[in-house]
Parts: C-alpha cells; structure tokens; sequence
C-alpha cells in the first residue's frame, strides 16, 4: 500500500494552518487558574462586542443542567474553587462530571455560568482585578487572531478543563442527542470550483445535512480524519462517533479547491473555503482546507481539515 494515515498527513504541505492558535492555548495553559478564568470573562466580553454567541438549546444543556444547579446552591467561595478546580485540571466530582461531557456540553455549561456571572448569581471576576502581565499578554495575543481563530483557542480553552478523561479508565461519554438528518427537500448542494469529485462533494453535502450515517459510508474502513491541532482519528466507528459528537449543524461552504492524481490509483483533493458553527452563526466563518486522500476506489482514506492562518491562504491551492 503507497500510503499510511501518517504519510497521508503529508499531502498538499504547502497548506499553512493557523499556528498561532496552539502557540496562544500552549501560553493560556501556563497562566495560573485564576488568570485563565479571568482571561476567558475578559476574552468574551471583548468578542461580544462583534461577536454573538449562540444560546445552547435544551438538548445541550440537560445533562449539565444538575451540575450547574449544584454550582448555583453555593456560596461565592465554592463557587470560585469550582472553577480554579477545573482549570487546575483537579481530581474532585465535578471535575470528573464535567470529563465525561462532548465539547458542545462544556461550552453551554460555560455560556450559563457567564449568564449567572452577569446576574450575580456566580461569583465575579473581583472588582478591579487586573490580570497579571503574562495573562494580559496573552489577552492581547487572542485580540490579534482573526475571530475564527478566536473562537478556537477560546473553544479548546474549555473544552480542555476538568480532570483528564484519560484517567478516568471506563467511563461513558455525556453527548447530547444526535439531529436527525434534514429533509431531503431541505438540503442544498455545494458547487466546488475546480472540483467535480462525486466523493468530496457528498463529504460536503451529507455533512451540511447532518446525514453522518450516510456519510461514514463515503470512508473506507481504516480511513482516517485529522481535525484541527489533534491527531487523526482512525476507523469508520470512531471517525462516526467525532461526527455525531462534535459536527452537528455545521454549515460547510466549500469555494474552491484542486485535484491531482497520487500514487498507484490514488487520488489528492484540497477545497478551501469557510465553515460556521451553530455557537456563532452566520457572524463568524473559519477559513477551512480540506485536504482529501482518496483510495483507487474513491473511498476516503485520510482528510485533514486544517484551520488557515490567514483568508489569503483560501488561495493557496499548490501542492
């Protein structure tokens, strides 16, 4: 066989990713509890002024909806040393709770706590805190990304609190219900310039449509997917599983891309384009490659989806 999912990272190598996003979560991750807690309430009210965050539905708040509760009972004190805890990654119950929840779950749990900051109903940032000279460097560090950028590092910020699931041993992952597929006369169909293969564009369509069932199907068994700064993920089941978890309602808009032939049959695709989430809508698209290692039968072996370090690179389609 030509290729491994390792040697498949290497395709289209002149793509540039948006390195600063790792760089500023590696400096956010030394800061102490009390400046990432400080900075992330900086860091959205900052955003909010271009940025609008989506409320979370029902389905993404009921399973965090008892821990938030027991948060709520608490004195200011406790309150505090919840959130220290989680971001000192601790060993305690809610830090454990809150491993075992999908992104989508962490990141409303996030939203209400700063609703109820707001209200006064969870402990504030103390009046007149200053962050230190290391988390304000980093505050201005977030202010210099591009918002696509911005809602990464702030997004994986969260998401990566709480006890290390790793350490959990077995332990049943917290997802919100899966959506069902749209209607098929709700669907749309991308148009791809300099693109007319039947697999990327059904990658496109079926994933705009939430029709991950059907879209698994365009793998072949020991394909692999790569998501933005993580490793690959490997087999038709867990690649499924990172659908359903991590990829409902997203809106794909793919705009260009180009296709070359690979060794022995295969073939390498690389779209560019834009990607919403349902946290920030239509206010914010992160400028998205694509880069496809399709098999001889036309079967995905490998996709990297790399975040771009800047909109100019959505014109960077050379090998």
């Amino acid at each position: 066989m030509p290729f491994t999912i390792d040697s498949a990272r290497g395709i289209f190598p002149n793509t540039l990713s948006a390195d600063a996003v790792p760089a500023t979560i590696a400096r956010f991750n030394q800061l102490k509890a009390e400046d990432q807690l400080a900075l992330i309430w900086f860091a959205y009210l900052e955003m909010g002024k271009s940025i609008t965050i989506a409320a979370p539905g029902a389905a993404n708040m009921q399973f965090a909806e008892n821990t938030l509760n027991e948060i709520r009972q608490m004195n200011f004190e406790q309150q505090s040393q919840v959130m220290c805890d989680l971001a000192n990654r601790a060993d305690t119950p809610i830090c454990r709770t809150y491993a075992t929840w999908t992104p989508n779950i962490k990141l409303g749990f996030w939203y209400r706590l700063g609703q109820w900051m707001e209200e006064g109903l969870v402990a504030p940032i103390p009046e007149g805190y200053k962050l230190s000279a290391n988390a304000n460097a980093v505050l201005v560090a977030i202010q210099g990304l591009e918002s696509g950028q911005q809602i990464t590092v702030l997004r994986n910020a969260v998401v990566d609190m709480g006890f290390d699931s790793n350490k959990l041993g077995k332990y049943t992952k917290v997802s919100e219900p899966v959506v069902p597929p749209k209607q098929m006369s709700q669907r749309t169909q991308v148009a791809i310039e300099g693109v007319t293969n039947a697999t990327v564009l059904s990658y496109m369509n079926l994933l705009n449509a939430n029709d991950f069932d059907e879209l698994i199907k365009l793998f072949a068994p020991d394909g692999g997917l790569q998501p933005p700064f993580q490793k690959p993920i490997i087999g038709q089941e867990a690649v499924l599983r990172f659908f359903k978890e991590e990829c409902q309602n997203l809106n794909l808009i793919p705009e260009r891309g180009v296709s070359e032939p690979a060794d022995d049959g295969y073939t390498q695709v690389k779209v560019t384009g834009k990607v919403q989430t349902p946290w920030f809508g239509a206010n914010v698209g992160m400028n998205i490659a694509w880069r496809f290692l399709l098999n001889p039968e036309n079967k995905i072996f490998f996709i990297a989806i790399d975040l771009l370090a800047s909109p100019k690179e959505l014109l960077n389609l050379v090998r």
